[in-house]
């Protein structure tokens, strides 16, 4: 499965990378094995880029449960970092979003797989591809390579590590 992290509020942390890092060791109690994940990339917060700069990365994880399951999970780390869910796109301590469970294709009321505007998002498909270039997606049938090459939102998401590398891993 495919989980992608951001942050740009630290609240209790020294930076969000530091929060990222606390959210990430939470996974495996949350039922989350991490099998890979990616660096952290920057971006400047979008909509509004007077916010905050955000933090992101994608992790690559094994799960028992179901997609609403991991979504539940997945939740229940946000709330153990304070997540808000005060507007769209406001600034927040901590999103997690499931942006692909296996080749599963979802379109119900409260979870839409593949997520629906990650492949339009460099934020999300820098640090896919980064991680796992040759992933496809399950719809557009396009690799993350591709879809953040052409990405339209969060163009200036990069590595905060600029001399990071792909690790050719899979994902599912």
């Amino acid at each position: 499965m495919v989980v992608a992290l951001g942050s740009n509020l630290a609240g209790d942390f020294a930076s969000s990378e530091a929060l990222l890092e606390a959210a990430l060791a939470r996974f495996p109690e949350a039922g989350l094995p991490v099998l890979a994940r990616s660096s952290w990339w920057r971006s400047a917060a979008w909509p509004d880029p007077t916010d905050p700069e955000y933090r992101n990365g994608i992790a690559l994880v094994e799960a028992t449960e179901g997609p609403h399951g991991v979504l539940r999970a997945l939740q229940a780390v946000e709330a153990v970092f304070a997540r808000s869910r005060s507007g769209k796109n406001a600034p927040r301590t901590l999103d997690l979003d499931l942006i692909a469970y296996r080749r599963e294709v979802l379109d119900g009321p409260d979870l839409v797989l593949p997520h629906p505007r990650a492949h339009d998002r460099r934020f999300v498909m820098g640090p896919l591809a980064e991680l796992a270039p040759g992933w496809m997606h399950p719809v557009l049938g396009r690799t993350a390579v591709d879809l953040a090459q052409t990405a339209t939102v969060g163009r200036d998401a990069e590595p905060l590590d600029k001399n990071v590398g792909s690790s050719g891993a899979g994902a599912s």
